[in-house]
């Protein structure tokens, strides 16, 4: 092969490869008019694929090659999963760019998770991060108990009270962890929500279905603070108690927030966990008086299902281990087995305030951490 001056290489093709294509071009000048002679680069080529096929040879085809057909599939199932995943998670951002409010937690610390002016109902998770804002301290009334309150957005009564799925924890089976849960809730509602001890009465729930009655002291205890309470055997340690004499409940709801948690405790123990604030909205008892206030009530309970097989203990009953209690306006020194809440129209009562200024919609504050045992002042109610 020479090369010549106009750089492309001299063909060394066939007569018969050059008769067919004479042939093929006499019949293209009949059809299509003027003819096109081939170049000699044209002449090569096709006379270098005519000799690969006869041996049997094909080339790499253009961007089908050994590195394209080897990630082709891993490259089809990335766009797949794109095809799924890209367009809600696209929507999601969307919506969540019209609406932060929507993202658990308020990430770009808009204050909206418990602003006054949101309005949808808050469940709890995990533990709030920070304490709640809203706009303006407001003035309840009794059309709008709640109006501009972190307590606007809480649940209603017992549907705060949101437990967990129940799961098999040491000799206790999944059902007697789940009845357990039940208890719980059940002793939440009686001795905070329901209406009869709100007013005065006897939480008999509590009594007689949940607690243990073989725990030294804790029924018998309980059933003597209500009988006559006193600075050192207060039932408001468990329950939660208005005087009707003095005031009344403003609608029928009860704002609650909080959590139930268990784990495995000792052995042949579940212990559990409840952390709830119940927001209450009352009037004077006089049924002219127009005027509202709001009391909250923090309690932290921590309870225990016991194996029967192993302690002294009433089977399905639950022991209490532990019970804390921040109650937000109302009377510090007074031990007669009811809140006291403070009106705005009303003097305000001198009293020791040496305990802190806390927040009562805090609750990613811990109660000891407010002063326990001392008369604080409440930053709002």
């Amino acid at each position: 092969m020479t090369e010549k001056q106009s750089g492309e290489p001299e063909s060394s093709m066939p007569d018969e490869v050059w008769d067919r294509f004479a042939q093929d071009s006499e019949r293209d000048i009949r059809t299509a008019g003027a003819p096109k002679e081939p170049s000699a680069r044209a002449r090569m080529v096709t006379e270098r694929l005519r000799q690969q096929d006869a041996r049997g040879e094909v080339p790499p085809g253009w961007r089908t090659g050994p590195a394209w057909q080897e990630t082709n599939g891993r490259a089809a199932r990335r766009r797949r999963m794109w095809a799924i995943v890209g367009v809600p998670l696209v929507v999601a951002l969307a919506v969540v760019a019209m609406k932060p409010s929507l993202l658990p937690g308020d990430p770009f610390g808009t204050g909206a998770d418990e602003g006054a002016d949101s309005t949808a109902p808050l469940t709890e998770g995990t533990r709030p991060t920070a304490a709640p804002v809203s706009a303006a301290p407001g003035t309840p009334t009794l059309e709008r108990p709640f109006a501009d309150s972190p307590a606007a957005r809480y649940a209603d009564g017992a549907e705060g009270i949101v437990l967990p799925e129940a799961k098999a924890v040491g000799s206790f089976s999944e059902a007697q962890v789940a009845q357990a849960l039940k208890q719980t809730k059940a002793l939440l509602v009686d001795a905070n929500l329901d209406p009869k001890t709100l007013l005065g009465g006897t939480p008999e729930t509590v009594l007689d279905k949940v607690l243990d009655p073989l725990q030294p002291g804790m029924v018998a205890d309980a059933e003597s603070w209500l009988r006559k309470p006193g600075r050192n055997h207060d039932p408001l340690t468990l329950f939660s108690r208005f005087d009707p004499d003095e005031v009344r409940l403003v609608g029928d709801v009860v704002k609650t927030r909080g959590r139930t948690t268990f784990e495995a405790g000792r052995e042949g123990v579940v212990t559990i966990h409840a952390d709830y604030t119940f927001v209450y909205a009352l009037a004077p008892a006089d049924p002219d008086s127009t005027e509202v206030t709001r009391t909250i009530v923090r309690r932290a309970l921590e309870l225990e299902l016991v194996d029967p097989a192993k302690y002294r203990v009433t089977p399905g009953r639950l022991v209490v281990v532990s019970h804390e209690q921040e109650l937000s306006n109302s009377a510090c020194r007074v031990h007669d087995g009811f809140l006291h809440p403070q009106f705005p129209s009303q003097a305000p009562v001198e009293e020791d305030r040496s305990g802190p200024t806390t927040d009562p919609y805090d609750l990613d504050r811990d109660i000891a951490s407010s002063g326990a045992g001392s008369c604080g002042t409440v930053s709002r109610t």
